[in-house]
């Protein structure tokens, strides 16, 4: 089955986890691209989507959404699978207003973007958070990194590093090979 992984990157965290998901596909025997949503026209030469962004204050990037928007139609025809990345660090369970009876919120739970909310009405057959990476020391990209560059105590505050979970990617491609394995033929 030929299968279009459909991606909106700002620091490349993102195109490498659509490029890991598209061989892992590939190596489950379909035809998987990886491309950048502003890459693609149509979605006509494939049978299914796997769309992603980089999510930054619980959204994704604007041309991902606009991609969506764009391909509604064609989205809600074909199997349909959502990946965001963007929390950083090597913890699933966050800290932050913690108390002793409380076991903290789930990072992936707490990090889910507004457009898989928004994009239900699609049926999306998954949706995944992953942890992204962060470079304290690459050219900001938009406002918001602008000014975190500004406030060097924030900056200082996310971990530096690429916490993208290889495996957990590759484990989910997998599940998504066995679903369209499990799909009658056409």
């Amino acid at each position: 089955m030929k299968v279009l992984v459909a991606y909106a990157t700002r620091h490349g965290a993102t195109a490498g986890i659509a490029s890991r998901i598209a061989e892992t596909l590939t190596a489950a025997g379909h035809q998987a691209t990886a491309s950048p949503v502003d890459q693609v026209t149509t979605l006509d030469d494939y049978a299914a989507v796997v769309l992603g962004s980089a999510a930054y204050m619980y959204h994704w990037l604007k041309p991902a959404v606009q991609f969506a928007r764009r391909h509604r139609g064609a989205l809600a025809e074909r199997p349909l699978w959502l990946f965001s990345s963007g929390p950083v660090g090597a913890t699933t369970v966050d800290d932050a207003g913690r108390t002793v009876d409380d076991k903290g919120r789930d990072v992936f739970e707490g990090s889910r973007p507004k457009e898989f909310e928004d994009l239900s009405a699609l049926h999306p057959r998954g949706d995944r958070v992953f942890f992204g990476a962060y470079d304290p020391d690459a050219d900001p990209v938009g406002f918001g990194e602008r000014m975190l560059k500004r406030m060097p105590a924030a900056k200082d505050s996310l971990p530096a590093g690429d916490f993208r979970d290889w495996q957990a990617i590759e484990e989910w491609a997998r599940e998504i090979a066995a679903s369209l394995d499990a799909m009658p033929a056409d």
